[in-house]
């Protein structure tokens, strides 16, 4: 008889799928502070369909988003997939992980049951008529972010993702460390490598906002592969030796610098005087740094409204500003003058493509880039997780959960499952 639940650590027979699995959950009712908005519930594992895959999750990646999933804002994600006639009634969040194939839906040949994978976050609509067309499928009006705007996310012992989510695993990475890289690795990747001709080129100076965060920390390390110079952006100097040690060229504090915010308005002339001397002794200390007057060619933005208008000001004459989120705001304002006389690019980014998120893990695999594990707890520890994300108080790096997994350290399902047993 199948049983009807696993307890964590407990693999079952490869390709035998229980009625019910544990998840980290988010109800409406307790939206709010993320340490009190996940609790671990038995749910019903979800139906595979044709083209998907149901993954045993042996660890699962922290990220932003399921603290504005917990907080309920400022999109609740619930109450969006009900209008879409959704009736769950809750989030199992997680947009990024990596465990063992255990079933496949019809016309799923890419994969098999048994495969050890990595899961991207982003899923889209293969048939969706732009797609058809020749878009790109992350820029497709269908797409969107698994374990975040999509239920059933890695938060959870078995999630259903589309085949084309799936990666083969670096063998080289325990499963905590294989599930803390396939968010913020790509997003860096795509912003640093996709938008020709601002690609990282030898000796372009790169400002990297938030260098010791998870994004920061993969971005340094793509800047110096593809030859750039990266210059990190912190809030606190104790962080600086981090950054220097993924290959920071030097780092800037950000609390030296009070200007932070949205502009002023251009005819109140003393505020934007004192805005503009801020910026500009911004632009001096990045020079500073880098021991050149030169700009920065690039800049990795995900602050948003508090950083815009100085990464506007400082970026170089024909360079480009790159962001993928806005962590303290999406009302960000830009002196258009700025823009057009000195014909910079304001460009967003979202995530990454299949193949972009194929060369990632290629370069996880060789060992050229460091997943940068820094904390890693287990189910009941993910609201935790999410807390110190909104606090600002995690540590450097990526964070991650073990879900299925009952150990760190573990690589392939055959030693998972012979620590689970106790061998």
């Amino acid at each position: 008889m199948v049983k009807t639940l696993y307890e964590p650590g407990e693999i079952p027979p490869l390709g035998v799928v229980p009625r019910e699995m544990y998840a980290s959950v988010i109800r409406p009712e307790r939206y709010g502070p993320p340490d009190k908005a996940f609790e671990v519930e038995r749910l019903a594992v979800p139906d595979v369909g044709r083209g998907q895959v149901l993954v045993l999750v042996m660890a699962a990646g922290i990220n932003y988003n399921n603290v504005w999933s917990a907080l309920g804002s400022p999109l609740d994600v619930i109450a969006a997939r009900a209008k879409a006639g959704d009736t769950s009634g809750f989030h199992i969040g997680g947009s990024e992980g990596a465990g063992v194939v255990w079933a496949v839906g019809e016309g799923v040949h890419d994969v098999s049951v048994g495969d050890e994978v990595v899961l991207s976050g982003c899923q889209w609509d293969e048939s969706a008529a732009d797609i058809r067309l020749g878009t790109d499928p992350i820029s497709s009006s269908s797409q969107a972010a698994w374990g975040y705007q999509n239920n059933y996310g890695s938060f959870a012992q078995f999630t259903v993702v589309d085949e084309y989510q799936c990666h083969p695993k670096p063998a080289n990475l325990s499963w905590e460390e294989a599930a803390c890289f396939m968010l913020t690795g790509v997003t860096a990747y795509r912003q640093l490598m996709g938008w020709p001709p601002h690609v990282v080129r030898p000796g372009d100076p790169v400002l990297v906002w938030g260098g010791a965060g998870g994004l920061g920390s993969m971005a340094i390390q793509i800047v110096r592969m593809f030859g750039g110079i990266p210059i990190a952006v912190v809030s606190d100097d104790s962080r600086a030796e981090y950054c220097e040690r993924l290959g920071a060229k030097g780092v800037i504090n950000r609390r030296d610098f009070d200007h932070w915010g949205r502009l002023p308005e251009v005819m109140d002339a003393e505020a934007m005087a004192r805005w503009t001397r801020g910026a500009r002794d911004f632009g001096r200390r990045f020079w500073e740094v880098l021991g050149d007057r030169r700009s920065p060619r690039i800049v990795l933005e995900h602050v948003g409204e508090d950083t815009i208008p100085t990464s506007m000001y400082v970026c170089d004459a024909g360079g480009m500003v790159v962001i993928c989120g806005g962590t303290t705001g999406y009302n960000a304002d830009v002196d258009l003058r700025h823009l057009w006389m000195r014909q910079k690019r304001l460009q967003g980014s979202h995530y990454a493509n299949t193949r972009e998120c194929r060369e990632v893990t290629q370069l996880v695999a060789t060992g050229q880039l460091d997943p940068c594990l820094s904390w890693c707890g287990d189910l009941n520890d993910v609201g935790h997780a999410h807390q110190l994300m909104y606090e600002n108080s995690h540590p450097p790096g990526n964070m991650a959960a073990l879900i299925s997994a009952p150990a760190r350290g573990l690589r392939t399902l055959d030693t998972t499952r012979a620590v689970g047993a106790g061998v």
